[in-house]
């Protein structure tokens, strides 16, 4: 496993080694040890798998806040998406700032995003499918969505977004006042 920092203080790429041979392949998924400098002393709680139908599709921008702000490791299993993620944090230097990384099942690779950071992805390949854990359990109550239209991002999706959910298309636009979150 090898970590390379991204653009938002704090993320990560991190890239596996796939060992092949005549019977397929072998990647680890997860190593605490060599992980360890990124996830310190957080521990995996929750582990969750989405699978996107239609290319296009869009799922978020999505975060928890306090108590329940959370680290997510995510990584591609199936097909491709562009992994999109914010920065929310009040003091981060990367304040409101987003990055695109590109996830794919035949890359290996997995994003680290911290506390504080909103993230959400497109879909490339029909039934992209994504592996995501957790260091906080799920909170409807402290669960809080950025629009993906919003100008104050200015996200370039790279294909036309469809099938947003209900829920993600009536998220609030980023107010003048908004200041950012704490965790």
């Amino acid at each position: 496993m090898r970590i390379e920092p991204l653009a938002l203080a704090g993320s990560a790429l991190v890239r596996n080694e796939i060992c092949s041979d005549l019977r397929g392949s072998f990647s680890r998924l997860f190593c605490g040890a060599k992980l360890q400098p990124l996830i310190d002393n957080r521990t995996v709680v929750q582990i969750n798998r989405s699978i996107t139908r239609r290319i296009g599709a869009v799922r978020g921008l999505h975060y928890q806040v306090a108590p329940f702000s959370e680290m997510k490791l995510i990584r591609c299993l199936r097909g491709s998406v562009m992994d999109i993620a914010v920065d929310l944090r009040q003091s981060s230097p990367t304040f409101l700032q987003h990055q695109a990384v590109l996830l794919s099942a035949s890359d290996v690779c997995m994003v680290v995003l911290p506390e504080g950071i909103a993230h959400g992805f497109q879909a490339l390949e029909s039934d992209s499918e994504l592996l995501y854990l957790h260091t906080a359990p799920y909170s409807a109550e402290h669960e809080r969505g950025l629009r993906h239209d919003d100008p104050r991002l200015g996200i370039a999706w790279p294909l036309a977004p469809v099938d947003l959910s209900d829920r993600d298309q009536a998220h609030p636009l980023i107010g003048a006042d908004f200041s950012g979150i704490c965790f």
